[in-house]
């Protein structure tokens, strides 16, 4: 499936061999930089059959009009149901349009049959979402003779491949000395870059299934001419991802240590920027204010450090500080970890943070020589745009007018999945409001109206939550397994409803 092209030299010495379709093995080396035979084939049958993001934009690869000319000019009769079923599973953001078929190219073994390579219940929801393509795939695949096709479009690949190999490898390089990580990698795990020249350009795609961590770039402007230099590529971005891959393990393998600094997180809750991710999820704060602190100290940038803070990354600065120790001693990350975070002296944080000054947006990335093309986000009108304002004003902490806007939504609509992210926005003002009873009650009702798979894991995990609070643990283990059998459970649902099941705060009342 996957054509390993060129190895980075500075994880593996050794000259790249040819690979077979099947995905390498879970020992194989770590940080290749490869093309996949799964994302083209993907990609080919989604560009003749009306993915048009972007087609005309000059920072695309040139390969991309040559598919889509040369499908096109074959007149297939697999691309007739295939149009239909783009067509029918098109999304408003031209972003997540591409990324459901990104998604799905990664979790299966491509051509010729386009069987999943993971366990039923590790397919991603939007995977789920796109039931009934794979048929249409395998007929596409054998009737434009993709294997053949591939073959031929190799030199392509090859030529982008080797204008991100020095770089990559530096970046990775960079990561591995810093946290002296044994570039043997981790056994069974896999860190896996892969060049796609048919989606739209200037996107940066990141993925972590399972124990596989995936990064696939679209191209940017002058990527295959020889103007392109390292400023022009996202390595940022692909050094932020391996540093996830090296560490996101660490603050699940010390839960406890982490555990001990909790009480920091309620800090990060009046961002009114931070993703409702980390405001409900500590270790995954915790892994990324150690990242972004990591990156402060590599590029020598101590502010980034305090931008982090700002944005709601409040753990950052003084990760940051005790990153100096972890410099100045021998051990790597992985034996470090726990006394990096054993030394985080609560009662500092807290007078560091009392009086902390919020962004109203994040600080602006580093100018490229190439301007990205982001898609702007769909204009939300009606219900949608009232439940939008409600969120940003309970992510703001104006909790009486986020109430407000909450219950204007309840009247907008008879819709019941729209009254459950009402009801879910006032029982988590409940929350806050300390009033444990309504929040149980308001919760319950968002159960009943149908909610989607986001609002209902959601809610069962707070409801989890609660019991724990009140000590009844028989009840918090229900709700929490209530919450992992949701279909398309979020990974940050997954992993505290795991983390919930793990931990037993409180005794059974009697």
């Amino acid at each position: 499936m996957f054509r390993a092209t060129l190895l980075l030299p500075l994880i593996v010495a050794l000259p790249a061999l040819a690979q077979d379709r099947q995905f390498q093995s879970r020992a194989q080396p770590q940080g290749q930089l490869d093309s996949s035979e799964s994302i083209f084939a993907v990609m080919a049958a989604i560009n003749v059959a009306g993915y048009d993001a972007d087609a005309d934009s000059p920072s695309n690869h040139d390969l991309r009009r040559q598919i889509r000319e040369y499908l096109k000019a074959k007149d297939l009769k697999s691309v007739d149901a295939l149009t239909r079923f783009v067509r029918a599973h098109r999304s408003r953001n031209p972003r997540a349009d591409l990324s459901q078929y990104i998604s799905y190219a990664l979790t299966t073994n491509g051509p010729p049959d386009f069987s999943y390579r993971y366990a039923s219940g590790a397919i991603p929801a939007d995977v789920d979402a796109l039931d009934g393509l794979t048929p249409l795939l395998i007929e596409f695949s054998r009737e434009a003779n993709i294997d053949e096709l591939w073959k031929k479009v190799q030199p392509a690949y090859d030529a982008a491949i080797a204008q991100y190999q020095q770089p990559v490898a530096h970046a990775v390089l960079q990561a591995n000395a810093y946290l002296r990580n044994d570039t043997a990698g981790y056994l069974g795990r896999r860190f896996q870059i892969f060049i796609d020249l048919l989606g739209a350009p200037n996107q940066v795609q990141t993925r972590s299934y399972v124990d596989d961590y995936f990064i696939v770039l679209t191209p940017v402007a002058k990527l295959g001419t020889k103007d392109l230099n390292t400023a022009d590529l996202p390595i940022e971005e692909i050094r932020h991802m391996y540093l996830h891959y090296l560490l996101d393990a660490l603050p699940l393998k010390y839960s406890e240590t982490v555990d001990s600094k909790r009480g920091l997180g309620d800090y990060a809750l009046g961002s009114p920027i931070l993703e409702e991710q980390y405001k409900n999820d500590f270790v995954l704060l915790t892994t990324e204010c150690l990242i972004k602190a990591v990156e402060s100290r590599l590029d020598r940038k101590p502010a980034l450090a305090e931008q982090a803070m700002r944005e709601g990354f409040v753990m950052t600065p003084a990760f940051a500080e005790r990153l100096m120790d972890y410099e100045k001693q021998e051990q790597s990350m992985r034996l470090f970890f726990r006394e990096l975070v054993d030394g985080i002296d609560l009662k500092r944080e807290e007078k560091r943070l009392d009086h902390i000054d919020f962004v109203s947006e994040s600080a602006a990335r580093r100018a490229r020589t190439v301007t990205r093309e982001v898609a702007k986000e769909p204009e939300l009108t009606g219900v949608d745009k009232t439940l939008d304002e409600a969120e940003k004003a309970y992510t703001a902490r104006d909790l009486p007018r986020a109430h407000e806007i909450y219950l204007r939504a309840l009247r907008e609509t008879d819709e019941k999945p729209l009254h459950a992210k009402a009801y879910y926005g006032l029982a988590r003002i409940a929350v806050l409001e300390r009033d444990p009873q309504k929040a149980d009650e308001l919760f319950r009702l968002a159960l009943e109206q149908n909610p989607d798979s986001e609002t209902k894991s959601w809610s069962l995990l707070y409801l989890g939550r609660l019991a724990d609070s009140q000590g009844w643990r028989d009840e918090a283990v229900k709700h929490y397994e209530a919450a992992l059998a949701v279909e398309g459970v979020p990974a940050s649902v997954r992993a505290a409803a795991v983390k919930g099941l793990e931990e037993a705060p409180g005794k059974k009342k009697q």
